[in-house]
């Protein structure tokens, strides 16, 4: 755990989490200022605008992450007048104790975390109610990507959970296998449902935060089935403490597409965490694994072949993704047009620079990598 503090990409996400609890207190402040009476302060002063998704995904990631605090110190109390009574059998001790967690968790999503959301911004109702009502608000649309999502991550949990168990591949590899399935999830809702893509990013953040918290604590009836899976996918990587590999991939993809939400005059720059992951990565390490011969350097693993087809394939799907994108509509044609005979050089120049970046760093580069790209993408 320590390791993982000290690491680049430990101290990556710690200060992104302290930039994000500050501008929530900030924003909070704001609104407070904003309701007082006797301040002149507008929150529109301060040129602060946030929609109800950025709302939901800030209230439901922080609060969250402050739950496993809260519920530690209820169960102290809790313990402490459970030691006066009589004695009890340690299964019932832990189905109580579970209780306890999963009732002070449905506090923590139910009325803690939307009182917050329903204080900074005027939602009119519920947010989860707002939720239910923006998923059915298009149902042709984003309720056939629903039932889209939900079967690909099934069968593909299913699938490759399986091969885990009756297979000798390593886990490196197995965990590409995600990768793929990232790229066959978001590419769709990208292209045709990004504001959509959004909300469902931040639930999947959540469900991943209760799936860990559940995991560390040892929740009953899903802790040591949750521990189960992860142990078929875990590496050395991973702290003995916290399993951060498949927050990292989630947070790769998800980042570049949150920060062109406000908008962008760079097309690629949304993809920029499902190429370098879900492609350039992937493909780097399978060819690398299988016919990897010349090494970047003695003490790593890498190979030349690898990196050279990581970064090729990355090229090969920016050049197959653009005229997609030009041809739904995702981009006018003149900028594809534009793309293509003058921003080449400048597209080859930062996929090359972030698969070797890959290639060299020894850390969990699925936190960096993508956010990387995603600026050379928008210089």
């Amino acid at each position: 755990m320590l390791l993982f503090l000290l690491s680049g990409e430990g101290l990556l996400v710690t200060a992104g989490i302290v930039i994000y609890f500050g501008d929530m207190l900030f924003y909070t402040a704001s609104k407070i200022l904003e309701y007082s009476a006797s301040s002149k302060l507008v929150l529109g002063d301060f040129g602060i605008k946030r929609d109800e998704i950025r709302i939901i995904i800030q209230g439901m990631s922080l609060g969250l992450l402050l739950f496993p605090v809260f519920y530690k110190n209820v169960v102290k109390i809790w313990q402490c007048f459970a030691c006066s009574s009589s004695s009890r059998d340690m299964s019932n001790h832990e189905i109580r104790e579970s209780f306890v967690f999963y009732a002070l968790l449905s506090f923590m999503l139910a009325v803690a975390v939307p009182s917050w959301m329903l204080f900074v911004h005027d939602f009119h109702m519920h947010p989860l109610l707002w939720v239910c009502n923006f998923v059915v608000s298009e149902p042709l649309k984003r309720l056939p990507l629903c039932v889209y999502w939900v079967a690909v991550i099934y069968v593909s949990v299913i699938w490759f959970y399986n091969i885990s168990k009756n297979s000798t591949i390593e886990r490196i590899l197995l965990r590409k296998y995600y990768h793929l399935m990232a790229v066959s999830i978001f590419v769709p809702a990208l292209i045709f449902q990004p504001k959509f893509l959004d909300l469902a990013f931040g639930a999947a953040l959540a469900v991943f935060l209760v799936l860990e918290i559940i995991r560390v604590w040892r929740i009953w009836p899903l802790g040591h089935l949750v521990q189960q899976f992860m142990n078929a996918f875990t590496d050395h990587r991973d702290s003995d403490l916290l399993i951060v590999s498949h927050f990292s991939l989630l947070l790769g993809c998800a980042l570049p597409i949150w920060l062109s939400s406000g908008g962008t005059d760079r097309p690629l720059a949304p993809f920029a965490g499902i190429l370098s992951l879900g492609i350039g990565d992937t493909m780097a390490s399978m060819v690398g694994h299988k016919y990897g011969v010349i090494r970047l350097s003695k003490t790593g693993k890498k190979t030349i072949e690898g990196t050279a087809a990581g970064i090729t394939s990355v090229l090969a799907a920016c050049s197959a993704l653009l005229p997609l994108l030009a041809a739904t509509g995702y981009i006018f044609t003149m900028v594809f047009i534009s793309l293509f005979l003058w921003h080449w050089f400048s597209l080859i120049l930062a996929v090359t620079t972030s698969g070797l970046l890959e290639a060299y760093t020894a850390q969990l580069d699925n936190a960096f990598i993508p956010l990387v790209f995603y600026s050379l993408l928008c210089l």
